[in-house]
């Protein structure tokens, strides 16, 4: 397996874990759902913390497609090198940082490091089309 594809699978296995500390979040705050919750799309309240949680998994979600769709591009075109392997370790490792500076609450923190996210896709898309 190429060092890129391991990227992504890493990745995947981050945007699919994610979940998990909102969940930890909803029933620290309020309980187990009950059947009633199920029928009331009244979202339940939350921390901050917890908003934020969710938020950083939805974008996690969010971001997932394209990068996916250009690391398995590189592989299938026999694009996939020492840079694409780069980008694809530099948007694993901005996207886990994303997630805790999200929860942490650092608004330009987090700015910067999507921004650094978005650049490795960018640089992956490079590496195909030139």
């Amino acid at each position: 397996m190429t060092t890129d594809l391991k990227y992504l699978a890493w990745t995947a296995l981050l945007t699919a874990s994610l979940w998990i500390p909102y969940i930890v979040c909803q029933v620290m705050t309020n309980g187990n759902l009950r059947a009633a919750d199920y029928l009331d799309p009244t979202p339940r309240p939350l921390p901050q913390w917890g908003q934020r949680l969710n938020r950083a998994h939805q974008n996690a979600v969010e971001v997932f497609a394209p990068f996916a769709a250009l690391v398995l591009v590189a592989q299938i075109t026999s694009k996939a090198d020492a840079m694409t392997a780069f980008w694809a370790a530099l948007f694993f490792w901005a996207r886990l940082a994303h997630a805790i500076v999200f929860a942490l609450g650092w608004p330009f923190v987090r700015t910067v490091i999507f921004t650094i996210g978005f650049v490795a896709v960018v640089g992956i898309f490079w590496e195909i089309v030139r």
